[in-house]
């Protein structure tokens, strides 16, 4: 399974990768889901719009099982990503039919696998059942479609949970704040990408130097 730090790299390069939504409508997505989260923890349950109860179920258990909680932020329900999820759909239904379709395939697989639908299965019996379509390059021929289902969700997992505050906060984005010095990228980030600085990194002079 996939890492939060994994999902790093997939959130910036490709959120919202599978169709074109527009930065507004990601935006109402995501204040949509703040809103929701705020109405459950009042004391109201949350009802979807597009996803159908069985659904909504399954996909709760995958998107925290692709980001799960851990020591430095919450999981992908924790920060709303179902019910931006739900948003999204609703308002794109004709372009998320891959959606129910993925859902579908995995509890197809779940009950071909363990004779029961992917909700029902332990702990262990859903990872497993996931790691062989996390991963494209050891998938089987025979599981390419599944493949397929899992790289969409896995992306739109990490769309939403980096448009939520928790996500922002998660990757502990400092941006619109005023710096009197770039000390250049960390280290540990240029040994990753396997680049260097061509030139000696050159101090942004302070207002009244």
């Amino acid at each position: 399974m996939t890492t939060r730090r994994d999902l790093l790299k997939a959130a910036a390069v490709a959120p919202l990768v599978f169709t074109p939504i527009a930065p507004a409508d990601a935006m109402r997505a995501a204040e949509h889901a703040m809103r929701a989260l705020d109405d459950q923890a009042a004391g109201s349950a949350y009802a979807p719009q597009w996803f159908h109860a069985d659904e909504w179920k399954q996909v709760r258990v995958l998107v925290d099982l692709i980001i799960p909680k851990d020591a430095r932020s919450g999981s992908a329900t924790d920060a709303g990503v179902p019910e931006f999820m739900d948003f999204i759909c609703k308002d794109y239904a004709p372009s998320y039919h891959w959606m129910r379709e993925g859902l579908r395939w995995i509890d197809g697989f779940a009950f071909t696998t363990h004779h029961k639908n992917f909700v029902k299965c332990t702990p262990a019996e859903r990872r497993a059942l996931l790691d062989q379509i996390a991963w494209p390059r050891k998938a089987t021929k025979e599981l390419a479609q599944g493949v397929a289902h899992f790289n969409r969700l896995r992306d739109f997992t990490a769309s939403g949970f980096y448009s939520s505050k928790m996500g922002v906060d998660d990757l502990q984005y400092i941006g619109n704040q005023a710096i009197p010095e770039w000390p250049g990228c960390p280290q540990p980030a240029l040994d990753k990408l396997g680049v260097t600085y061509d030139v000696m990194k050159s101090r942004v002079p302070v207002q009244g130097e």
